[in-house]
């Protein structure tokens, strides 16, 4: 019964979030409830309590002289305390041995072992640099999620992955190209920035994946269903699971799904697609 209570109230946190608008949404209290979705029996208290360690971490040094500097000796003052306080007193880092292992992007996880995905990694950073008002985003990098850190009209973008590491242009077109093949040059869309809701839903998305090509499809339609709890808007993700439970022989749930798909979608050739899977549906339930 506890458990069920708690499920309850994740899910009305999540409900909740979805209904607020991106600027609104707390992005570290937003994952860890979506952490805790797949843990309902964990308090949050002393994950609250860790967030608000590392906003007190960086309050105290933002007094230091340097981060009061202007233009690109302020902004590197600012990177660089950054990256001490969340690589070096926190000692967060990239899991590279077990890249693949689905507690590196369940927040809860990662604090409890200091390592994760670069996108988990990143939500701390940012509530990091967010706890004292500093300008941050998420930036949708090929491959590989990274950070944007502004100052006095000046910018940086940083690696969590990489304990904070600094990236210039010449790092960022080599992994470019690491990913996506030697042809690959840099594009502004490279560069492009990421809302809260979508870094949650990429954040979601690494353990559906997972999940999916593991075969887990009961688990990965529960990662669906909370996403669209973040994300009432995204079709794609309704048709998603309307498939999902197509597969697995929840029919109802399949066309409610599907259903929604259709009263947000926009793209013809998928609507086209999911209305005759609808009529396949009914007929199967008739």
């Amino acid at each position: 019964m506890p458990d069920k209570i708690a499920s309850a109230e994740i899910e009305a946190d999540l409900t909740r979030i979805g209904g607020q608008s991106d600027a609104e949404i707390d992005l570290a209290e937003a994952a860890l409830a979506l952490a805790a979705s797949e843990r309902p029996e964990t308090a949050r208290l002393s994950y609250q309590l860790h967030l608000a360690a590392i906003a007190d971490a960086m309050k105290q040094a933002a007094g230091l002289p340097a981060l009061q500097g202007a233009g690109q000796a302020g902004l590197a003052a600012r990177c660089r305390i950054l990256a001490d306080i969340m690589a070096g007193e926190f000692a967060y880092r990239g899991d590279r041995v077990n890249y693949d292992d689905l507690k590196n992007a369940n927040l809860m996880r990662v604090i409890d072992r200091r390592q994760g995905l670069p996108v988990a990694l990143a939500i701390l950073y940012i509530h990091a640099a967010r706890s004292q008002g500093w300008s941050v985003e998420g930036v949708n990098f090929p491959g590989h999620f990274v950070i944007r850190l502004f100052h006095d009209g000046k910018a940086a973008i940083l690696d969590p992955f990489d304990g904070g590491q600094v990236l210039e242009t010449g790092d960022l077109r080599q992994r470019l190209k690491t990913t996506l093949g030697d042809a690959a040059e840099l594009q502004p869309s490279h560069y492009a920035a990421i809302g809260n809701r979508d870094i949650l839903l990429r954040l979601e998305n690494n353990i559906k994946v997972r999940l999916i090509q593991e075969g887990n499809l009961p688990r990965a339609a529960a990662v669906v269903e909370r996403m669209l709890l973040v994300a009432p808007g995204a079709a794609p993700f309704w048709r998603e699971a309307g498939l999902i439970h197509s597969r697995l022989g929840n029919l109802l749930a399949a066309k409610l799904a599907l259903s929604r798909f259709l009263d947000l979608a926009d793209n013809d050739a998928q609507r086209h697609q999911v209305a005759r899977l609808l009529q396949d549906i009914d007929q199967r339930l008739q």
